[in-house]
């Protein structure tokens, strides 16, 4: 077991440090994108007044989350009003935005130009606006939830995690200090703010003077428009999924006129799934991969962000420079300072400390399956086997469970099948993960309810489940085949489903 005891690991809420940050440096641009940038005083009384419009504990609050400055303005005036943060993609399907806010218990959406995203889900809607701030404070205590975001479960509804005040903030401290993070910094926000990872983005960046970049050219899935733009703003800091990556690192090498990142670039982070080893010695043969500290994390979204991070190459590591050995497996490092860690018999890898999440809100099952108590402390289990060596770094040995990784996010194929099984049509279904054209990806295959082979099921399905499910949860390729593999039990196994049908002549 691995204990940071000594250190005070909850600290002062985070926007204690967003408020001092203000004082330090009120001119200092705190957001910058195409349209205007925010200095950090401008930021503060926006964020305020949407405070004092919400007024104090409004609960749940519904944003239409996307790249825009507006949805940090959103995400700060809510935690000022003592409420929850619950981001909303509009192009999510309504069907799937609706069961979200009535698990969440939104009573209200805001955002700009969103009123109707509000209309469809039958929500009261508050459109940020420039008026002036009142300056109402409002009273939190470190167990009150910052926000409500959504994994994926066997049910196949949307399984809400909430995140109290206390988890965040030691998180953002701990990651201040990880990536030191600091005025002449340029943070892109590049990840959906949708998900967890943008917190690593945005929170760190305004709670230590930086600036939080939003450019559209980060999603222009141009490798060459996404590089001149980091170099046009002047990034410092680049957060990537490590699917992203792996992408962007085979355009880097594969480019006959010897690509590089800029110069501006000092800190890449990666996560969300293990490093290719192939990409990490690619990446060690770049000019630049000496100079920019490459940092691969590990965290879930009921562990609050990162909880471990190790330096696999660039300046902070004992050989600056090395080859990456193609065979070597990329560690997932050791715990930040405000994490507690337990590896058991069977090598689950187990999370402590004051950022583990409250739980899975009208779960108690699921609650009580992933976070135990051991010993008097509560942790949450992860379901990932982990070895540590000798430095005590531990490496990711693979899952426990079914679950698999998609685009950087855990998805449960339980959901996907729940999904695929509302269909008139389908008998049964087994959905598991495989490699695509170099990512992982959903597969999935399904047996009709009736009848014989249907060629037209399968267009029919991922039409289906596009109008109800997230991207993420689609699978990228259904085959209609006439029966699934079954365990002795009588339950469908996945993998030999898999193996039986992938290699059938098609």
């Amino acid at each position: 077991m691995s204990k940071n005891g000594g250190i005070n690991r909850s600290g002062s809420d985070l926007l204690d440090a967003f408020a001092e940050t203000v004082l330090r440096w009120p001119e200092r641009a705190a957001i910058e994108s195409p349209e205007h940038t925010l200095s950090y005083q401008q930021l503060a009384l926006s964020a305020q007044r949407l405070a004092d419009r919400l007024g104090g504990r409004p609960g749940p609050v519904a944003v239409s989350a996307g790249h825009r400055p507006d949805t940090a303005v959103a995400l700060l005036g809510i935690l000022m009003a003592g409420g929850a943060y619950v981001p909303l993609d509009p192009g999510f399907p309504v069907e799937r935005q609706q069961r979200m806010v009535e698990v969440a218990g939104c009573r209200l959406l805001a955002g700009r130009g969103a009123g109707a995203q509000a209309d469809q889900l039958g929500l009261p809607y508050l459109e940020l606006d420039d008026e002036p701030a009142a300056g109402t404070a409002t009273a939190v205590a470190p167990d009150d939830p910052a926000y409500v975001l959504f994994t994926s479960g066997s049910t196949g509804q949307p399984k809400p995690v909430v995140t109290p005040r206390r988890a965040i903030s030691a998180a953002v401290g701990s990651l201040r200090d990880l990536i030191e993070v600091g005025p002449d910094d340029r943070v892109l926000q590049f990840a959906s703010l949708n998900w967890d990872t943008c917190f690593e983005e945005i929170l760190p960046t305004l709670t230590a003077g930086g600036r939080l970049v939003f450019d559209p050219e980060a999603h222009s899935a141009s490798f060459a428009r996404l590089l001149r733009m980091v170099e046009r703003r002047g990034i410092t800091v680049l957060d990537l999924p490590t699917a992203f990556w792996h992408e962007l690192v085979l355009h880097l090498t594969e480019d006959g006129e010897g690509a590089e990142l800029p110069p501006s670039v000092r800190l890449v982070v990666i996560g969300g799934e293990a490093a290719n080893p192939a990409r990490l010695a690619d990446w060690s043969r770049l000019k630049s991969s000496s100079r920019i500290r490459l940092l691969n994390t590990y965290g879930c979204t009921e562990t609050t962000l990162i909880t471990h991070a190790v330096d696999l190459l660039g300046p902070r590591t004992r050989q600056p420079g090395r080859a990456w050995d193609p065979t070597e497996r990329a560690p997932i490092g050791r715990p930040l300072p405000h994490v507690d860690e337990l590896l058991t018999s069977d090598g689950e890898l187990l999370i402590g400390g004051p950022a583990v999440a409250t739980g899975y809100p009208g779960l108690p099952e699921a609650t009580a399956e992933r976070f135990v108590l051991r010993d008097g402390q509560r942790w949450f289990r992860t379901g990932d086997r982990a070895a540590r060596d000798q430095d005590g770094v531990l490496t990711p040995l693979g899952r426990l469970d079914h679950e698999v990784k998609i685009r950087g996010i855990r998805v449960d194929p339980a959901e996907v099948e729940a999904g695929l099984g509302t269909h008139p049509e389908v008998g049964a279904a087994a959905v598991t993960a495989t490699t695509l054209a170099g990512r992982a990806a959903l597969v999935a295959y399904v047996v009709p309810r009736t009848g014989g082979p249907n060629p037209a099921l399968a267009t029919e399905l991922l039409l289906y489940l596009r109008e109800r499910l997230p991207g993420h949860l689609v699978p990228s390729r259904i085959t209609v085949v006439p029966d699934l593999v079954r365990t002795a039990s009588g339950k469908v196994d996945r993998a030999a489903s898999h193996r039986l049908h992938s290699t059938a002549p098609r």
